[in-house]
């Protein structure tokens, strides 16, 4: 998604870069989750149950009692934005 900023004569558009740390976007997700998505922030790298020793990024709540799973491209990963899921 294209992302822009308003100018005296319009828009323009924002030019994207990777994070030096995963951490530090997290850490901004994380801090303002309520507000960029909507979602309560519960927990972070919830690790799951699992063979492999999963772990989720960042784990909140919608407003109608969802979970939501925030998921974040580590370096070297071919996805370059955050994932969102149920």
């Amino acid at each position: 998604m294209k992302l822009f900023h308003t100018t005296k004569g319009g828009v323009a558009e924002v030019t994207s870069r990777l994070a030096d740390v995963e951490a530090d976007v997290q850490s901004l997700i994380e801090a303002h989750k309520e507000t960029m998505l909507g979602v309560r922030f519960l927990v972070s790298e919830y690790v799951i149950d699992c063979v492999d020793g999963g772990r989720i990024d960042s784990l909140g709540i919608d407003e109608n009692g969802a979970p939501v799973i925030v998921e974040l491209p580590t370096a070297g990963s071919p996805a370059r934005d955050v994932r969102l899921g149920l």
